[in-house]
């Protein structure tokens, strides 16, 4: 289970004052129920998804958490540029105690990326960065993960091999999913929470969360 209590988080604004994007935020994930989270662009899905990942602290509150939790999938921010790929995937392998063999291999043939895992991270492309780690997520194995948004890469070949692997994950693993897609929310989740104006509300039924979060499209419009 994952736990969020009593999180704030903001961010300074250019003109001064500051935005809100967390506000008291109490919300709580146990597994085996996948979760979607919706939101206007700008409202703070991606801040939310990094804060529970660990990957952002917030000003105020705690993250607790009881199981292995990803990062959001497709994230390479992470990497160190000036290692190469099998260097940082060495350094991922020693953080979440995986087998580096293990990992090796299935990277080395799931990715493609072939002479370029002997090269610095900092000369791949985007999509190339997103390969290692969508690959490493695959390969580590997590109890929670992470999906903020699209996280598909690659070309067409790629992208059938990815939601294979991921279709395998998912059925052992739990799914939180930031997007302001319904479409994905219906087809990934359980359950949604829909962040609006600072504030997270949480419906046991999905269809009431996506008529929730219908309204506020609407209203913005």
């Amino acid at each position: 289970m994952i736990e969020l209590s009593q999180v704030n988080k903001s961010y300074r604004l250019p003109h001064g004052g500051r935005q809100d994007v967390l506000i008291n935020t109490n919300i709580k994930f146990p597994s085996g129920t996948n979760v979607g989270i919706l939101g206007l662009n700008g409202a703070g899905k991606s801040t939310l998804i990094r804060i529970i990942g660990g990957s952002e602290r917030p000003d105020s509150g705690t993250v607790l958490r009881w199981a292995r939790v990803s990062w959001p999938i497709g994230f390479a921010g992470g990497f160190n540029g000036s290692l190469t790929g099998r260097e940082n995937l060495r350094f991922t392998c020693r953080i979440y105690g995986a087998s580096i063999k293990e990992v090796k291999n299935f990277v080395e043939d799931f990715t493609e990326l072939g002479p370029y895992m002997d090269m610095p991270v900092r000369t791949y492309s985007s999509g190339m960065r997103s390969k290692l780690a969508f690959g490493l997520s695959m390969a580590i194995g997590f109890d929670f993960y992470l999906i903020d948004e699209a996280w598909s890469v690659g070309d067409a070949s790629f992208q059938a091999k990815a939601e294979a692997v991921f279709k395998e994950r998912k059925a052992k693993s739990t799914l939180i999913v930031v997007s302001h897609n319904v479409a994905t929310i219906r087809q990934n989740c359980d359950q949604a929470m829909v962040l609006h104006n600072g504030l997270i509300s949480k419906y046991n039924k999905l269809d009431d969360a996506l008529s929730v979060y219908a309204g506020i499209c609407q209203a913005r419009k």
